[in-house]
């Protein structure tokens, strides 16, 4: 599941660790693959992302398999994570003249690696852009995941997201799915919140998760400490919502499998 959105600050790290962690927290294996130069995911889960520590960076060019950068996280031994490095900033232009640019992060994702890490879930943390690395995540995934928030100018550029998906689709992943889009930052004083999600929920409709992540001070803390908002405050209602909100994926998922099985019969 890739997590895109080009626009910054919609919550995109901070739902990628906290949907991930709560999975993990509930057993499932998870692998978050960083792929945002600032390393924010990396520093969210506890792993180590230096100059010079194995990264995407060198799994996208070929030089070391991707299972090797994958470290267990802090948060959980369910929780795998691979880092990205200040080294992924120059990858774009080094990307640019390689064959098959689009499928790199593909290939390193092989069957062979997935059965290698033995991972339920995959996340995929996009940079805040609509560059070479988000189209390598979307050509990689299954599903795209997009954060909303429940502020003005909310929907603003999303249709340029939507349409570099339908390009993806029609050229180089024609079963990607737009399968969820979570509403965040929601503060519920505000009657432009209650407008932004209803507007999203009448353009949508049924792809929109119920649970809405709450603005919460706690969730933007966690981070400064290298934790998700799970492991630094499990009671809060930000921790609580990413539990419920990912439950509705996992329930989702369960109910996608057996509407695949039934059609394999």
């Amino acid at each position: 599941m890739t997590v895109a959105n080009q626009k910054g600050g919609v919550g995109k790290t901070t739902s990628t660790v906290n949907l991930a962690a709560a999975l993990a927290m509930h057993g499932v294996r998870v692998l978050v693959i960083d792929l945002d130069p600032q390393g924010n995911a990396s520093t969210a889960l506890g792993v180590e992302h230096r100059l010079g520590t194995p990264s995407v960076y060198e799994a996208l060019l070929g030089e070391i398999r991707l299972a090797e950068a994958a470290v267990a996280s802090t948060a959980s031994p369910n929780l795998l994570c691979v880092p990205a490095t200040i080294d992924l900033a120059g990858a774009e232009i080094e990307l640019v003249s390689m064959v098959a640019r689009e499928n790199r992060l593909k290939q390193a994702l092989s069957p062979q690696t997935l059965d290698e890490l033995a991972v339920d879930y995959v996340f995929v943390d996009c940079p805040p852009s609509l560059g070479l690395l988000t189209v390598n995540a979307l050509v990689a995934a299954a599903e795209v995941l997009i954060p909303i928030q429940c502020e003005y100018y909310a929907l603003e550029g999303l249709g340029q997201l939507l349409s570099n998906i339908d390009l993806v689709r029609a050229h180089l992943n024609p079963t990607l799915l737009i399968s969820t889009i979570l509403l965040t930052m929601y503060d519920g004083r505000t009657k432009l919140a209650d407008q932004v999600t209803n507007e999203v929920r009448s353009h949508f409709g049924p792809t929109v998760l119920r649970t809405v992540i709450p603005r919460s001070v706690k969730v933007s803390e966690a981070p400064g400490y290298s934790q998700t908002v799970l492991a630094y405050d499990p009671g809060s209602r930000g921790a609580t919502s990413y539990v419920d909100a990912a439950r509705e994926i996992a329930e989702r998922g369960a109910v996608m499998d057996v509407h695949a099985d039934r059609g394999g019969r």
